[in-house]
């Protein structure tokens, strides 16, 4: 059975860009081909959910080797972004912690496959936070399809 989503989307315009790339890194310490988050379209005040995207792209570095002929967005690279996503909502709330590091996820699951062309848009949900360790569940979804999902652990640093 296919979960329901983390944020009622039909609330939010998925096409208005409320903080882009310069401000995202004004957050997240992520630069070049290792920013994986192109804009964000949602957050709640609270900073406790979030909805961002990635344009997939047809030059990446990982096109030519994943799979030769057939590229697939790498799964590692589905969680690096829903890290990004909860460590940009966990700093907005910390003071002077600096870095959020990716420690950990838990029930992590693939369920379509993401290709150049495509626009994946990330979902992320407070699950738990304190002082210097956050939880948050994420999803990402392409054309109104769940292709991931997982819980991701961080830490400040």
């Amino acid at each position: 059975m296919v979960p329901s989503l983390l944020i009622d989307l039909s609330r939010i315009d998925m096409n208005q860009v409320m903080h882009g790339p310069e401000e995202i890194e004004r957050v997240n310490p992520h630069r070049g081909c290792m920013r994986m988050l192109d804009a964000i379209v949602y957050h709640d005040p609270g900073f406790t959910e979030a909805v961002a995207y990635r344009d997939i792209k047809e030059d990446e570095f990982w096109v030519p080797g994943h799979i030769p002929g057939r590229p697939l967005f790498p799964g590692v690279l589905m969680l690096e972004a829903a890290a990004q996503l909860a460590s940009y909502l966990s700093l907005n709330r910390m003071e002077n912690e600096g870095f959020m590091g990716f420690v950990g996820c838990e029930n992590v699951k693939f369920r379509s496959q993401v290709v150049p062309g495509d626009r994946l848009y990330i979902i992320g949900h407070e699950i738990e936070f304190r002082r210097r360790r956050w939880t948050c569940a994420g999803q990402g979804l392409v054309r109104g399809t769940l292709v991931f999902e997982a819980t991701i652990i961080g830490m400040a640093m």
